[in-house]
């Protein structure tokens, strides 16, 4: 994106480099990574970081509004209501594609928006290692509004343990040594010093949850929530003891109530230059003509699953839920980093953090991708070079 730059690194750049590089970060996690590492990181000029910027405070002023709540209540199923929602989410995740804009300039559009959490602690180490074996020129960082790497591990240690002492903090997932996320659950681990617990592991008694910790029941007073109740649902043999939606003695980090509060469902409500037009599939008022300028998305799935590309009206037609489905203006990626390879496209996620009592969030780091599919994200470009995961390094 900044071609003096693309042009020295891709020069200084060897295989020997990259895989003494990866081969560094799988030493470092102790654990297989079950998703490819890009051969390069990105580099974000001003320009496109005050565009990424200015996008995302279009998107939060709707978020902050008073009448958010009202808006989204029916976003959240009944089923999976949970008690206890506190005023703001703890993460907020806005994804972008980078595209071309009509003067010419790089420009972001959004691709969709999660108030769920993402991977805070890979890629912090996964900037870090970058910077360690290749040549990143200074004046750029991974982090962002002004953090580093101190007051950044800091924020997020205030925004996931409060004021708890992590024994009683828990990062909860389903068979989380068994996703492909679990990474980042094993940085985060270390980081805090909570432990990582199965919903099936979690007792009730009352209104409390305990979990054990080497023998001792210990009670849990906070969550780290990386489950997704759909994930439920897509294992139906999965058998747990507790009540997800009763009255709950714990503080939910973030409650999942935000997971569907802040999601391809808010997409419609905003307008703006880095928006495309989106609309709910139970609102089309007719069907366009010009579906192959559109992309159909189901409104609560994640990694891209059940995204229909290329669409036709019998799609539109046969869908049995409409108020869960968008139909959003296809964005067009430009191929934003020359490789060795060729042209690759990209897209960046600006990952927020919103600790209990501060006012607004701070946006903290963030996590790239890059592809040579259809689709973006590191299931869809198997045995192929320069994609997969990456950071950007903004010019600061």
């Amino acid at each position: 994106m900044i071609p003096q730059l693309r042009q020295a690194y891709n020069a200084a750049f060897t295989e020997a480099k990259y895989t003494n590089f990866v081969e560094s970060i799988q030493e470092r996690c102790h654990h297989k990574i079950d998703f490819r590492i890009s051969e390069t990181p990105l580099f974000i000029p001003a320009y496109l970081r005050d565009k990424l910027i200015a996008a995302c405070n279009e998107m939060l002023k709707v978020i902050k509004d008073s009448n958010f709540k009202e808006l989204t209540q029916a976003s959240i199923p009944e089923k999976y209501t949970v008690k206890k929602e506190n005023e703001h989410p703890h993460f907020i995740c806005i994804d972008f594609g980078i595209c071309q804009g009509k003067d010419g300039e790089l420009e972001p559009q959004l691709i969709e928006l999660q108030g769920f959490a993402s991977m805070y602690c890979w890629m912090e180490l996964l900037g870090n290692t970058y910077r360690e074996h290749f040549n990143i020129p200074p004046g750029f960082s991974h982090f962002l509004s002004g953090l580093n790497q101190e007051s950044y591990i800091a924020l997020l240690r205030k925004t996931i343990l409060g004021n708890e002492d992590p024994k009683h903090v828990i990062l909860m997932e389903l068979n989380p040594k068994e996703q492909k996320t679990r990474v980042d659950f094993y940085l985060t681990q270390e980081h805090l010093g909570i432990d990582m617990v199965c919903l099936s592991d979690l007792v009730q008694e009352g209104n409390k949850l305990y979990y054990f910790k080497e023998g001792e029941q210990v009670q849990v007073k906070r969550i780290y929530n990386r489950l997704i109740f759909d994930d439920l649902e897509a294992n139906p043999d999965f058998t747990y003891n507790i009540n997800l939606f009763g009255e709950l003695d714990v503080a939910w980090v973030a409650h999942p109530n935000w997971f569907y509060r802040i999601s391809k469902y808010t997409m419609p409500f905003f307008e703006h230059a880095f928006v495309p037009k989106t609309q709910f599939v139970n609102q089309l008022k007719e069907i366009p003509a010009n579906l192959e300028d559109y992309v159909l998305k189901p409104l609560f799935s994640f990694s891209g699953m059940g995204v229909v590309i290329d669409v036709n009206k019998e799609d539109i037609l046969k869908i049995k839920d409409p108020e869960n489905w968008i139909l959003q203006k296809k964005v067009s990626y430009a191929e934003a980093v020359q490789t060795p390879e060729g042209g690759v496209k990209c897209e960046i996620r600006m990952m927020y953090l919103w600790p209990d009592g501060d006012e607004n969030p701070t946006l903290a780091i963030s996590l790239s991708r890059m592809s040579r599919g259809k689709m973006i994200g590191v299931r869809y470009n198997k045995d192929l070079t320069w994609v997969g995961s990456t950071v950007s390094f903004f010019e600061l």
